[in-house]
């Protein structure tokens, strides 16, 4: 590595900043941080141990579950180590080559969660508007190649942003990254070439994964309430629409955050850079968080199984 021109000529190591404007303060954010992580860790985890352990739940619904439980443990994990390293012992170094790979764990995470969201609101459409197909429909096999299909997209869509940056920029006004973790848009900004195609290609994968999914989730809730609300019977259809309300929680969460993130940190420049980083962080950590609380609170089959899991553990 070295300069020419005031830039920094394909640097071997980086610098993240973590939350710009509240360095001090820092090691205190990392407390709620550290506690979220745990509780997702053991969220997630005690859900994976319940949908494999209880065969009652080898069903879809469950089994995605089971994959966007797998997914927010992955998510959180690329994440939490390094930023806690940052706030609590003062490790801001990273290698450029690990933060690129970084790069592309967390947006390939973040794309397949987005795509096991799509598959549960196409199942519970089956389950809700065609009953009688949805075990003839959602197999064991199909459920596999759902799960190959939206990592594959997820890592092959994202894998050019790698790309993009390791072999067009070289030159760099700078090594430090204002962020707390590697997000494509903070390296891109960093770079003193002409970043325009790099911009252009976030864009069109942001758009094509969160907006082809969200797009085809939407119409698939849609058309569930529609379906819903013809039932004739009151009950049948108070059971109906509570079978979608933990999918309702966890789609709007994440979707949400996703957005609000997304388009403050590239159009809100009047706001400060700590928001956009604070939102950044809890767009990734609050979805790992909740989705085993609200379907813990909402799956009466999961609760029940939790509920036996600590009272035999009280009894012994």
């Amino acid at each position: 590595m070295f300069k020419l021109n005031g830039t920094v000529f394909m640097p071997s190591v980086l610098t993240l900043v973590g939350i710009p404007g509240l360095e001090s303060v820092q090691a205190w954010i990392g407390i709620p941080f550290g506690a979220m992580y745990i509780v997702a860790l053991f969220g997630n985890s005690l859900i994976l141990v319940i949908i494999k352990s209880e065969h009652s739940l080898h069903e879809p619904m469950y089994l995605f579950l089971a994959m966007l439980g797998a997914t927010d443990i992955a998510l959180s994990t690329c994440i939490l180590p390094k930023m806690l390293g940052i706030f609590w012992f003062h490790l801001p170094k990273i290698h450029f080559d690990a933060c690129l790979l970084q790069m592309w764990l967390i947006h390939t995470f973040q794309s397949i969660e987005s795509g096991i969201l799509l598959a549960m609101a196409l199942d519970r459409y089956v389950a809700i508007c065609d009953p009688l197909r949805h075990a003839t429909i959602f197999t064991h096999q199909l459920l596999t190649q759902i799960g190959v299909g939206v990592t594959l997209r997820g890592a092959l869509l994202v894998a050019p942003c790698l790309i993009l940056i390791k072999c067009r920029l070289k030159y760099y006004w700078t090594t430090v990254v204002s962020h707390s973790y590697c997000e494509h848009m903070a390296i891109v900004k960093l770079a003193a070439e002409d970043t325009r195609i790099n911009k252009i290609y976030g864009l069109f994968v942001a758009f094509s994964v969160l907006g082809f999914d969200i797009i085809f989730i939407t119409v698939s809730y849609i058309q569930i309430f529609i379906t819903v609300f013809s039932l004739p019977q009151k009950e049948a259809r108070l059971k109906a629409f509570n079978t979608c309300i933990a999918h309702i929680c966890v789609f709007l969460e994440f979707y949400l955050l996703a957005f609000f993130s997304f388009f403050t940190h590239r159009f809100g420049f009047h706001i400060p850079p700590y928001i956009h980083i604070l939102l950044s962080n809890l767009y990734l950590l609050v979805p790992p968080l909740l989705n085993p609380i609200v379907y813990g609170v909402k799956t009466k089959q999961i609760r029940d199984r939790a509920s036996k899991i600590f009272h035999s553990k009280d009894a012994s």
